[in-house]
């Protein structure tokens, strides 16, 4: 049904992102206790800064313990397990809450086509699984991982490749294929992952690419917008001008974006405009534009929220209300990362809407860049280790106050 502004909204269960009852209703005691020691080391940028490289240290030297503590603690935050099958009762656990998950395998591969064809398989099983689970609405995979860089980043430039270059692209774009002609067989959604500006726009036309050959009933492909760029926006207004003009959906993941020092670092080095937007209000700006054009054009566009901003996700509620949207429409959908902003998955979730969790899994070893990329976040984005850590406290005085 095509968004319209004149139908009345339907009954929605109201929602506070402040309702930490709801938010930790599935941690124990002793769960927040650990969540809270946690994030309260996190809220030390030196802690974390020391920690990280002591941690990488003591993997690689074999340190014994050090697999298991980190195993138990951050990366038990974090991610789902080391393997599809430890992922499982992390999966029925979301399940439960009517919460889906989004398996990331959040290994960097080596570069060479035996690494590249080992991740297309791994996708692979996470779309088999997806097909028989009804928790598991989306796989996801990053183009880097099906192909090398360097090619992506000179087909952007346009550069010829030699024949070899040609045959390893194209061997690259066929791994590609082999994970949407899946997708399409079983019905699965499919995000293909944003990365850094340089060579994104050959991921944009490999993700359309996609959609024109297998969007043609519903949204299967789904392509990532970072909005801390500036250009996303007109990006994706003229995606969907093409979508309309071939008679293909459009499915849309909107983030803020991930690489936002290095694209300010390359931009000065390379010496071309910064493409990251002149200040975080902006960024917000451009995101919750980016909404309201997903929700406008709801009849061709499914959107998938990835975000963990209060501010947008209410935004979001209240334009699907306004567009005469249930809570449940297929089309969209919230999504956050496993381990953080509980009170955004539990209480939309709660309230009916389509929630997911992000659900990085890989051995601890391969996903220790991914673990310290989190800490870091948490630490370096203003309030948010103190936001997680002020809702776990709130939690365990009102269950303190409770008996």
């Amino acid at each position: 049904m095509p968004a319209n502004p004149a139908v009345p909204a339907p009954p929605v269960a109201p929602i506070s992102f402040e309702d930490t009852q709801i938010a930790f209703e599935s941690k124990s005691d002793a769960d927040l206790r650990k969540m809270y020691a946690l994030f309260a080391a996190m809220n030390n940028g030196s802690l974390v800064k020391a920690g990280g490289g002591l941690m990488q240290s003591a993997l690689k030297f074999n340190f014994p313990g050090t697999k298991f503590l980190i195993k138990h603690s951050i990366f038990r935050q974090f991610c789902g397990g080391e393997t599809i099958e430890e992922c499982k009762p992390v999966i029925a656990e979301l399940g439960r809450y009517h919460i889906g998950t989004i398996l990331d395998y959040s290994v960097e591969g080596t570069g060479n086509d035996r690494s590249f064809d080992r991740t297309r398989d791994e996708i692979l099983a996470t779309i088999a699984l997806a097909a028989t689970t009804p928790n598991i609405p989306f796989s996801v995979f990053k183009v880097t991982g099906l192909m090398p860089t360097a090619l992506l980043e000179k087909v952007q430039a346009g550069a010829a490749l030699t024949p070899t270059e040609q045959a390893t692209f194209d061997r690259g774009r066929e791994r590609l294929n082999a994970l949407c002609v899946s997708a399409h067989q079983h019905g699965v959604r499919l995000f293909v992952d944003a990365e850094e500006s340089w060579f994104q726009q050959t991921i944009d036309d490999l993700a359309e690419e996609m959609m024109r050959r297998y969007n043609d009933e519903r949204a299967i492909v789904w392509n990532t917008y970072q909005l801390y760029r500036h250009d996303r926006l007109d990006a994706l207004k003229a995606a969907h001008d093409r979508a309309a003009q071939g008679n293909y959906y459009l499915g849309v993941k909107l983030v803020r974006g991930a690489y936002m020092e290095k694209e300010a670092r390359v931009a000065q080095q390379r010496g071309y405009q910064n493409p990251i937007n002149a200040n975080k209000q902006a960024t917000d700006d451009l995101y919750n534009e980016s909404l309201r054009y997903c929700v406008q054009h709801v009849a061709r566009i499914s959107l998938c929220a990835g975000t963990h901003n209060e501010a947008s996700s209410l935004l979001l509620t209240q334009l699907m209300q306004q567009a005469g949207l249930a809570p449940g429409d297929e089309r969209v959908w919230f999504a956050q990362l496993y381990g953080m902003s509980d009170n955004l998955s539990y209480n939309l979730a709660h309230a009916g809407y389509h929630t997911a969790k992000y659900v990085p899994y890989g051995p601890v070893e391969a996903v220790m860049p991914y673990l310290l990329r989190r800490a870091n976040e948490n630490t370096a984005i203003a309030g948010q280790s103190s936001r997680e850590f002020r809702l776990i406290q709130k939690e365990l005085r009102r269950r303190q106050g409770r008996r």
